[in-house]
């Protein structure tokens, strides 16, 4: 499922299957995550994104290595996921496994698998180095691929405030679909903190709900009121966003505590002043995580194949992506739509 063009619709295409070289490796395809950022891709106008059409859609990939370079040290029959933010290679970043942070990414004309560069929504894909992959046993390949990204970025997020979480911490995750409903779990395993949930769907909640929240509200002009009247008015220690509008960012400002967290993961085209003093509570850290890195996506696994983590998600076969993507941006969908090929 290729990108023909700017301004096309993905179309199915038949190419040649790949040969490894060298240190790459050529993985079968079990299951492929459909995500936002595919959409994004699908809809951006010519000259918004340094990406170069056409290219094999499809970033969050669990399969089978079915062959390799002669570089590259892997089992053939071994199941794996695909780290999908493929950097440089060769900056400090990239070889300690932190692609998605790559010292060179505004020179790259990609930000990696199916970003750019050829993904996963076909029979095989091309891995560059056995680095990418993280083995995952005998976990279910429709429950794997979205550890990729949708358990990633989240688990990213939650990492990059759970040192300041404590049993007497709140923290608001808004938006619950395929990335927050994991980073509630991954909030009730990992930290003591309480977890609110907030979406505008009844569905959501019931899916906040179902992945461990302790509280679950619809968003309305009066949520940042709820925050507060649930944390004796002090306000939530974090805000996850997963959404990014306009809407969600005013309602993270209003109900964030004074030195709170500010996590803005959403790409919903909201735009937030920063200036002192303004609408950010003093003290306030905001951060903009972008997927995460080799050794947090282990982790990642770790956690699923404990029990700790449960993904929801929605099956579609590859010819069927139009419906899925028709779902996803419908909000249709109740977690995460994967793909299967073949």
């Amino acid at each position: 499922m290729r990108l023909p063009d700017w301004g096309r619709s993905p179309v199915v295409t038949e190419l040649a299957r790949p040969l490894p070289r060298d240190g790459q490796v050529l993985v079968r395809v079990e299951a492929v995550g459909l995500c936002r950022s595919d959409l994004h891709v699908i809809d951006a106008d010519r000259g918004t994104m340094p990406f170069r059409p056409p290219f094999t859609l499809g970033h969050e990939v669990a399969g089978r290595i079915t062959a390799h370079g002669p570089a590259a040290a892997v089992t053939v029959g071994r199941r794996v996921v695909i780290h999908g933010p493929w950097g440089c290679g060769s900056c400090l970043r990239c070889t300690q496994g932190r692609d998605n942070y790559c010292d060179r990414r505004a020179e790259l004309s990609w930000a990696g698998m199916g970003l750019g560069l050829d993904g996963g929504m076909a029979e095989y894909v091309l891995v560059p180095s056995a680095r990418h992959l993280v083995p995952i046993g005998d976990l279910d390949a429709g429950e794997a691929a979205p550890l990729t990204d949708a358990g990633l970025t989240s688990y990213h997020a939650v990492a990059g405030i759970r040192p300041r979480l404590g049993a007497d911490s709140t923290v608001a995750v808004i938006g619950v679909g395929g990335l927050g409903h994991l980073a509630v779990q991954m909030l009730r395993a990992l930290t003591p903190c309480r977890v609110i949930a907030v979406d505008v769907r009844e569905e959501a909640l019931a899916l906040a709900e179902r992945s461990g929240a302790h509280l679950s509200t619809k968003a309305t002009t009066d949520t940042s009121r709820v925050l507060r009247a649930t944390t004796s008015g002090t306000g939530v220690d974090a805000v996850l966003d997963f959404v990014g509008s306009r809407s969600t960012l005013d309602l993270g400002t209003r109900g964030l505590r004074a030195d709170g967290d500010l996590v803005l993961v959403g790409s919903g085209g909201g735009e937030l002043t920063v200036r002192k003093p303004g609408s950010l509570p003093p003290g306030s850290r905001i951060s903009l995580p972008f997927w995460g890195s080799r050794d947090e996506l282990a982790d990642v696994v770790a956690l699923s194949r404990s029990g700790a983590l449960k993904v929801e998600a929605e099956r579609f076969p590859l010819t069927a992506v139009h419906e899925a993507m028709s779902a996803l941006r419908d909000g249709r969908l109740s977690g995460r739509a994967v793909l299967v090929p073949g």
